[in-house]
């Protein structure tokens, strides 16, 4: 048990455990507990640039998931440098030669469709928690992914609700990638190819930080994360900390992931992104047959200016649902940002979202 003025790090070993793209020989979950073990569970993944810590904005006594009610556990996605990640895997599976790693791993299970891959956060809820039933599985951008992957794969497990913020069931082709006269734009893409392209990154061989290559990424995936608005009001300034878009893009970006990513981790995270599709898990690709099959209720709360998980596909993920499921449009400018704690606003009408759904 743990609580917020310092949870404990936790790290569970899976052993030998394959996964999408391979093997590691030793595999690591890391996880936080928040709570009493005897209340009702709740699954708190992370998201793309997300690290334990940074989950705390909903978390705590006096937040929506109450740790006074609730026994809130929280986990490191494969390869966002506390699990195992290219960065800190010996060799021979260290850095570019980390294997790519899909949600199914990240989730410890077994299935006929991808039979050679065990999954990861189901084994540290059971095994080394003693966790029987999830109550609810909450999730923000890639974690929101996740959070759809919950009910499909264990849809006995997960005891009633599940709540995607910001996320989707299936990365979008505007997400992932289009094709135009052979060649690849979109999204994800961009941040990769300009972390790829540099000539600090050395097709992964860096001996130190690839500078050039991590600003560079950093910059590119700046202008996805907001709303046109919110550029076009200058929120970038912060009301004052900083005077122009440059020093907000070289402290904010460019010295978030410096500070504290590795750009192979970067890579193969985003690569787990770029694959999400619930439906390959059980329904072989057919999307609308695996949402409609959902027993537990699900809050999908996009954001209404997100650029690359729009609430027009969250419109079309809910309509294909049967279990009184609810959209709930997150109003702000912030775009992608406004499901991640960023502003007091946005987190405020979240929380009273979510307590609704959680006490019904």
């Amino acid at each position: 048990m743990s609580d917020l003025n310092g949870p404990q790090t936790l790290y569970y070993r899976h052993g030998r455990f394959r996964v999408a793209g391979g093997v590691l020989p030793d595999a690591i979950t890391a996880f936080q507990t928040y709570g009493d073990p005897k209340n009702p569970c709740i699954v708190f993944p992370t998201c793309y640039g997300g690290k334990l810590d940074s989950q705390t904005y909903l978390v705590g006594k006096a937040k929506v998931l109450n740790t006074n009610k609730f026994y809130v556990v929280t986990l490191a996605l494969f390869s966002n440098g506390e699990s195992s990640s290219p960065s800190n895997t010996p060799a021979p599976h260290n850095g570019p030669y980390f294997p790519a790693v899909s949600y199914e791993d990240n989730m410890h299970v077994f299935f006929q469709t991808c039979s050679d891959v065990i999954r990861a956060q189901h084994a540290v809820l059971t095994k080394a928690l003693g966790v029987q039933k999830v109550f609810c599985v909450v999730g923000f951008s890639m974690g929101g992914q996740q959070a759809y992957y919950w009910p499909v794969v264990f849809p006995e497990f997960v005891e009633r609700l599940f709540i995607c913020i910001c996320g989707s069931a299936r990365t979008s082709p505007h997400n992932k990638w289009r094709e135009v006269s052979d060649r690849q734009y979109a999204f994800l893409e961009g941040p990769k190819a300009a972390l790829t392209a540099s000539k600090d990154f050395e097709d992964g061989h860096y001996k130190t930080p690839p500078q050039r290559g991590i600003r560079a990424f950093g910059r590119a995936y700046s202008a996805w994360a907001y709303g046109q608005t919110w550029f076009r009001n200058h929120q970038y300034l912060h009301y004052g900390l900083y005077p122009d878009l440059d020093s907000f893009l070289r402290e904010e970006w460019e010295a978030g992931f410096l500070n504290s990513w590795d750009a192979n981790d970067l890579l193969t995270l985003l690569h787990t992104w770029q694959t999400g599709d619930v439906s390959r898990v059980r329904d072989g690709g057919d999307y609308e047959k695996c949402l409609k099959s959902i027993k537990a209720k699900g809050l999908i709360m996009p954001s209404k200016t997100d650029l690359y998980f729009p609430p027009e596909d969250s419109e079309i993920e809910v309509s294909f649902m049967t279990n009184d499921s609810r959209l709930v449009i997150i109003d702000s400018v912030w775009g992608h940002m406004a499901g991640g704690g960023s502003n007091e606003k946005d987190t405020e009408f979240m929380e009273a979202e979510i307590r609704k759904f959680l006490e019904q």
